[in-house]
């Protein structure tokens, strides 16, 4: 998002030291900053590319797709994987068809449309990478199918975690209109960051990353 957590000349540093986008990826970049339309941040990009290159997996879910660039980078970084992606607006549909249409030269990836909710629990593949850029306080409601169709070992990142800082306050500084948000993430933050069964960490780029292992076939929590 537009709300880093770190200090500003640092997040400069981050975004314009290390390599550019390239290409088609560039392209779309450049159109999400023109129509301000959402997309991860370059530092998350770059950490994407280490990550992806050193993991390679082969299997990776999506949950928000938005226009594609998130899903194209990953493909390009992961050149074996297949990818699954999520979305329910139609307008963002539209123009990820598109970029897919044109850039998705392997055929890697596939769209479902409709609400991850819903969608997920249709799904009868297993995944060892899954990268959660959706309603952010709906990832503790999408988290127990998420598991179900995670492989062990297999890592999910979710995006936006820090709540431009909010996340930090006591939930009286928060503003009324963000607390159903305040109140998911600490929930997910309650039962992923001391899981005997999953092993997390937070990393502040952009407005924040939780990455959560899964350690063992069954995971289970009190709600």
């Amino acid at each position: 998002m537009r709300r880093p957590v770190v200090k500003e000349e640092i997040v400069d540093f981050l975004r314009t030291k290390q390599a550019a986008n390239a290409g088609f990826l560039a392209e779309i970049e450049a159109f999400a900053k023109e129509e301000n339309i959402p997309i991860i941040q370059h530092e998350v990009v770059a950490y994407f590319r280490v990550l992806l290159q050193s993991l390679k997996p082969k299997n990776i879910l999506e949950i928000g797709t938005a226009i594609g660039f998130s899903a194209l980078l990953m493909a390009e970084n992961a050149p074996d994987a297949k990818i699954t992606t999520i979305d329910r607006n139609p307008e963002m549909i539209a123009f990820a068809k598109e970029n897919f249409a044109k850039y998705d030269h392997r055929k890697q990836i596939q769209l479902l449309e409709g609400d991850a909710a819903d969608v997920l629990s249709h799904l009868d593949q297993e995944y060892d990478f899954v990268f959660m850029d959706s309603a952010k306080s709906k990832y503790i409601v999408f988290l127990p199918e998420i598991l179900k169709h995670l492989k062990v070992g297999g890592l999910i990142v979710f995006d936006d975690v820090f709540q431009g800082g909010d996340i930090a306050k006591p939930i009286e500084e928060v503003r009324r209109g963000q607390r159903t948000i305040y109140r998911g993430l600490h929930k997910l933050f309650e039962v992923t960051l001391t899981h005997p069964g999953l092993t997390s960490s937070l990393l502040p780029l952009s407005d924040g990353l939780l990455l959560v292992r899964k350690n063992q076939d069954l995971i289970e929590w009190e709600d």
